[in-house]
């Protein structure tokens, strides 16, 4: 029987937990954000109206089939794989996770890669300081319901210190219709410590599923002089709703970098904001998104400072085609006695389809006197100009708009730090821009 959010409240909530046999602490916890959901509202993006879409049921747990080596995975799944070996891999299937490597060397180091409902179990101090506090379950009814039905889920604890150069890969993929599928990824980056994380997200439910809904939530925590760097791909199908909530709190000289590909073909709902507490953090994000068919998308990146300091750079990249729908928001707040922070942002969306819309929206929120912002925003088509140059060249009308559109795109595309993921990038962008 699937979940129906209409109805959701706190028995529904501890019904689920306890089924799953979770610590009486996650039981408890899991009750208080039933309730909630029962309470809230839904988030009110703007000129998005998400209360039209169906996001009234998330299915029921249907746990993926563990397997010992990534050989065993599914085929569909398996084609997703990453063709670089790599010493830390983690891969969900539908609610749960079903295969996690780690390297030896790692496990050496205290690296720390589980599946978060493992973790409540083996590091509950850890989890219980850190699980959405900095996307908290009172924020709106998606929150509240992602915090009670969370399944599966990605937990990555890098010691003090330590620096794992190879990216950690995790897998998010989803191919029953009928499951709950939310997510959530926790990394603690310890002091002084330097990873790179790549998340893959897929679905393959076929195009007649109606009501699928990803609400996927990540939460960074980079502790002072740590850097992290996180790369997110999505690549739902039309029928499939996505929600996904980024958010990273940075300590003192800490630097988080969001490489995000919002390359769906349903509906989007993204927020990704880092919180820089620490004096001299920063943040960088890139965000790119392809909008075809009848998509509608609110894409939200963010930077709030708090820290003396403290630098954020965002910027957003949008090619709309068909009836496409986007709503680029850029927020930057800066907090009263968060000197010398210095934040800039740019959204661009580029149209292709007199019947596509876009809105770029720039929001500069400052508080102190003694800080550097700026904004920049554009909504047009390709440059005319550009495609003549290029004409006069030997190159045909439709190659010089395809390069054009590529070179728009490629400050994300270029900085995924996995030679496969960017060439899966590549085969959708070819396949969404036509």
């Amino acid at each position: 029987m699937s979940t129906p959010t209409a109805s959701f409240g706190r028995e529904a909530a501890s019904g689920i937990a306890r089924s799953k046999n979770e610590p009486a602490w996650l039981v408890a916890w899991r009750e208080n954000a039933g309730e909630l959901a029962s309470k809230l509202e839904l988030p009110k993006p703007e000129k998005t109206p998400i209360q039209r879409w169906p996001l009234d049921v998330y299915g029921t747990d249907r746990p993926g089939a563990k397997v010992e080596s990534a050989s065993q995975l599914p085929e569909a799944l398996a084609k997703l794989l990453p063709a670089e070996a790599g010493g830390a891999l983690i891969v969900q299937h539908n609610s749960s996770v079903v295969f996690t490597h780690l390297s030896e060397d790692l496990k050496a180091k205290g690296v720390v890669l589980t599946s978060l409902e493992e973790a409540a179990r083996s590091h509950e101090a850890l989890l219980r300081q850190h699980l959405m506090t900095a996307y908290t379950p009172d924020e709106h009814k998606l929150a509240a319901l992602h915090a009670a039905l969370w399944n599966g889920g990605v937990f990555l604890y890098v010691p003090r210190g330590v620096e794992i150069e190879e990216p950690v890969q995790a897998l998010l993929f989803a191919d029953d219709a009928q499951a709950t599928f939310v997510p959530h990824v926790l990394v603690i980056a310890e002091a002084n410590s330097r990873v790179t994380v790549v998340e893959n997200a897929a679905t393959a439910i076929g195009e007649a599923a109606a009501g699928f809904v990803l609400n996927g939530a990540v939460e960074v925590f980079a502790k002072a002089g740590s850097q992290v760097r996180y790369a997110a791909v999505h690549s739902l199908e039309t029928s499939a709703i996505d929600i996904s909530y980024r958010r990273a709190i940075l300590d003192q000289d800490a630097r988080i970098e969001w490489i995000v590909g919002e390359l769906q073909d349903g509906n989007i709902l993204s927020d990704t904001r880092s919180i820089l507490k620490g004096n001299g953090s920063t943040s960088d994000a890139k965000i790119i998104t392809v909008g075809n068919g009848k998509q509608r998308m609110s894409l939200t990146t963010g930077a709030v400072h708090f820290g003396l300091s403290t630098e954020s750079d965002m910027i957003t990249r949008a090619v709309m085609k068909e009836e496409g729908t986007a709503v680029i928001n850029g927020v930057t707040k800066i907090e009263k006695g968060a000197t010398r922070a210095n934040g800039q942002q740019t959204e661009k969306v580029l149209m292709l389809s007199p019947k596509a819309r876009g809105d770029a929206n720039p929001i500069l929120l400052i508080d102190e006197d003694d800080v550097k912002a700026g904004h920049a925003a554009s909504v047009g088509q390709v440059n005319a100009e550009q495609v003549h140059y290029l004409m006069s060249r030997g190159i045909s009308k439709t190659q010089a708009e395809r390069l054009i559109i590529y070179g728009f795109l490629d400050p994300v595309v270029s900085e995924i730090p996995l030679e496969s993921v960017r060439e899966q990038l590549q085969r959708i962008l070819e396949r969404k821009l036509g």
